[in-house]
């Protein structure tokens, strides 16, 4: 489990967190939604260890690890596909996949390159193809696959459809879906609420930096009118 306890996180002057809590169970899926500004990536930079709380604490299995650098959190178990996908440029498919292949924190190796392939077909017509020839929505799909190879307990996952055409974009969440079955924890974010509150256990809403709505993601479904609202949507 997770835990993220009164994190108050700055970027020089400007306070971006307000005293956020969020609890992040093991096997669950979590959504974190929210307005663009918000504050989403500077919490999930700053459970990451991209960012330094100024105070507050992360704990992982009740191990406080706030402010651990984000090669530790890696090997905690914690999977991270970044906003912008962040996959090697110079590198081709097979080896932005196998660069990071590894272990879990357990030993496991559940993740192998061939189930990675066969999760995303698209990728193997691409093995030879450097990263900056692919598409946008091939470069996603890779971003996932490596993390995958990592063997995680927990996926991360920031706007993982932003931008993509719509035939991409179901072709992702149906991943997302396939992964969550296999009992893996996530966070996921994305502009999308419905989709996120349909593939989710649970979500949260954050507003100007603090979370001012958590719930079932089933009672959210039932109520879309009070999720819009705070979505300005």
């Amino acid at each position: 489990m997770i835990r993220i306890e009164g994190i108050n996180t700055y970027y020089g002057d400007s306070h971006i967190l307000h005293g956020v809590d969020v609890t992040l169970p093991q096997a669950q899926s979590v959504g974190l939604l929210g307005r663009n500004g918000m504050g989403k990536t500077t919490l999930i930079r700053t459970l990451m260890g991209y960012v330094r709380p100024a105070s507050g604490r992360v704990r992982y299995d009740e191990r406080d690890v706030t402010g651990w650098v984000p090669e530790k959190m890696a090997r905690l178990g914690i999977g991270y596909v970044p906003e912008g996908r962040g996959i090697f440029p110079n590198l081709s498919v097979r080896e932005n996949l196998l660069v990071s292949a590894r272990p879990g924190p357990d030993g496991q190796r559940d993740w192998t390159f061939d189930r990675v392939m066969a999760l995303f077909p698209r990728l193997t017509e691409r093995l030879s193809h450097g990263g900056q020839q692919l598409s946008g929505g091939e470069q996603q799909m890779l971003s996932i696959g490596r993390a995958l190879m990592t063997n995680p307990r927990w996926m991360v996952l920031d706007e993982a459809t932003e931008g993509l055409a719509p035939l991409v974009v179901a072709e992702i969440w149906r991943v997302l879906g396939e992964i969550r079955a296999t009992g893996m924890a996530t966070l996921i974010v994305d502009r999308d609420w419905r989709k996120v509150l349909a593939h989710t256990d649970q979500a949260v809403v954050m507003e100007k930096g603090r979370i001012v709505l958590a719930s079932a993601s089933s009672e959210l479904v039932a109520a879309p009118q009070r999720v819009a609202d705070l979505l300005g949507v």
